[in-house]
């Protein structure tokens, strides 16, 4: 049983977070891609940054970039509380702890995060990086 002892959250995170590490890897083994690449999405979003968040303790002032980052940060920890923490701070879980209905929808937006952010996701490797790098900024 591989998902025993983890929250569903955080076992989903790191199950993507995995599968994503994968096909990185076999992505680089492959030739690089030209600069010039285009990446076309057609996915239509209701986005308001001026919207007030419905979870409480979550953060509107974080930057996509930077939400990306702090959950990336928090799941190379493998500490389920606290990647739970970020979840709530960044308002993909409810206050019981269950993935609400923008946890989907960040998890797709990460994995393309992830391809367009590999040197970042290089330098912030290890458990210590991650947790140095959320202590840092989860109060953002």
């Amino acid at each position: 049983m591989i998902g025993a002892g983890c929250g569903g959250a955080g076992c989903l995170g790191l199950i993507v977070v995995v599968i994503a590490a994968g096909f990185i890897y076999w992505r680089s083994q492959k030739a690089p891609v030209p600069d010039n690449a285009n990446y076309n999405s057609n996915r239509s979003s209701d986005r308001n940054s001026n919207a007030p968040s419905s979870t409480p303790g979550s953060s509107s002032s974080l930057s996509d970039d930077n939400r990306h980052r702090l959950f990336q940060a928090a799941s190379v920890t493998h500490d389920n509380e606290l990647l739970k923490k970020v979840n709530k701070k960044l308002g993909l879980i409810d206050a019981d702890g269950t993935p609400n209905d923008k946890y989907a929808e960040f998890i797709k937006d990460h994995l393309v995060w992830i391809f367009k952010n590999t040197d970042w996701i290089g330098e912030h490797n290890t458990p210590e990086k991650g947790r140095a790098y959320v202590n840092e900024h989860i109060n953002d």
